[in-house]
């Protein structure tokens, strides 16, 4: 399975050891499965679509704050 490194500031990771019982690495790959699938979706939905890239990029801008909520939610 390939790695990929993920850069997080001093604080975020400082918040992040308080949780020692956390996957960090499984919550990052499940946030990374969930973008890639909301924006097949998207594509799917958008291929014969007249919205415009900046339409697009609104709405993918929803999804990825709607993530970041989940991925929150999930790890409190």
């Amino acid at each position: 399975m390939p790695t990929i490194t993920v850069n997080v500031d001093d604080d975020l990771k400082e918040r992040m050891e308080e949780h020692p019982e956390i996957n960090w690495s499984e919550v990052t790959r499940q946030a990374i499965q969930e973008k890639i699938d909301a924006l097949e979706v998207m594509d799917e939905l958008t291929s014969e679509s007249e919205l415009t890239e900046s339409d697009v990029q609104e709405i993918a801008d929803k999804i990825n704050e709607e993530g970041r909520k989940r991925v929150d939610e999930e790890s409190t």
